[in-house]
């Protein structure tokens, strides 16, 4: 029986099995056997993973990387092509995309690399088509588009997020608070300093059986987790990334379908064809990246807004900002000066490495 078989069957179980106190252990073992099967699949062994494959690796470039995923034919080339001036082949025909594109578009000063996808095909996370390497290389992105036409069903939403899901990418989500620490005797003790609505102890206990672990100290310090999110502890190579819906060819339908439309969360509809509405779309891509803007201010000069040194948040330190530009400078530096939002005075404050820069900072090094 292969994986995937292995995976339907265990699915249909799962479906026909009623959740209640007596079945909840049952229900825990098969989540976690499902997780297991799903890792051989995305890294099946001997085949060196799921990633790579001629013309699926490209080489990085920009601060930040944003992946172009959807069916075929939903625009995904028409519009990477008049973002970045890159040229992907468009068509009406589906798989006119069959390489990774890439491309580079600057906003606000920010060199961001857009990732034109191939289009995935319904079974993808399962092997089916290219897709095993389209969802490879969309987990190494800082930001997914899920690109749609809104001529067609909103199905295909669900059905992409599946695809994704099953490859161990979640989606608008952070990591669960759960820490699963092994140790060598003692059994399973489990903590929790918030009710467990959606996960009881035995299904706790059932999960951690399956990955034959028999002592460790559980703590769960988030509402409302479930059996799925302990796994994806557990596994440890799940990938949190945000991710924008594009609902597109927006020039075909009427204002009472484009009220709806805006009612779906992190949602921007468009239109590549006619242009409308991208300006917002690069604005929610900006405000999703979260990135931080520092400018360089010269001894005696004004600071210089044509090129900001860009750092992502949670690397955004005066350490981070030296290194950026050259790894010495920080060994040289004696104390910064820094102006703008994370300086406590308008007149600059004098910081050391450790101190953490906000967006458009204006930044001087005096070196030692």
């Amino acid at each position: 029986m292969t994986t995937v078989q292995k995976i339907k069957e265990i699915e249909d179980e799962m479906n026909r099995t009623q959740k209640n106190k007596a079945t909840s252990y049952h229900l825990g073992q098969l989540k976690a056997k499902l997780a297991k099967l799903r890792r051989e699949l995305i890294s099946p062994t001997g085949g060196g993973g799921g990633g790579g494959g001629l013309g699926f690796d490209v080489a990085r470039t920009g601060i930040a990387t944003v992946g172009f995923v959807g069916f075929p034919s939903v625009g995904k080339s028409t519009l990477m092509s008049k973002l970045t001036g890159t040229h992907s082949e468009a068509s009406e025909i589906d798989f006119t995309t069959l390489t990774t594109v890439p491309g580079t578009l600057k906003v606000h000063g920010a060199p961001i690399q857009v990732l034109d996808l191939p289009g995935i095909i319904e079974g993808a996370k399962d092997g089916r088509g290219r897709g095993r390497q389209v969802i490879a290389v969309a987990r190494t992105c800082h930001l997914i588009f899920i690109v749609l036409d809104v001529l067609k069903p909103l199905g295909d939403k669900k059905l992409i997020e599946t695809e994704l899901e099953g490859f161990g990418i979640r989606l608008n989500k952070k990591p669960p608070n759960i820490t699963v620490r092994k140790k060598d005797k003692g059994g399973i003790a489990i903590t929790n300093t918030v009710p467990l609505t959606n996960i009881d102890q035995d299904e706790i206990k059932a999960v951690l059986s399956e990955y034959k672990i028999s002592n460790a100290d559980v703590a769960i310090r988030q509402a409302g987790v479930t059996a799925d999110d302990l796994v994806d502890v557990i596994e440890g190579n799940r990938v949190y990334i945000p991710a924008i819906y594009v609902l597109n060819k927006i020039d075909a339908i009427s204002i009472e379908e484009l009220d709806l439309l805006y009612k779906i969360p992190m949602s921007v509809p468009i239109s590549s064809r006619e242009w409308m509405n991208v300006d917002e779309l690069i604005e929610k891509m900006w405000e999703t990246l979260n990135l931080v803007r520092v400018y360089t201010k010269p001894r005696g000069l004004a600071p210089d807004y044509s090129a900001p040194v860009v750092l992502r948040r949670g690397k955004c330190s005066v350490d981070d900002f030296c290194n950026s530009i050259h790894k010495e400078i920080a060994k040289q530096m004696k104390y910064a000066v820094v102006w703008g939002a994370s300086a406590k005075h308008t007149r600059g404050q004098k910081v050391g490495l450790d101190h953490i820069l906000e967006d458009e900072d204006v930044v001087h090094i005096a070196k030692k």
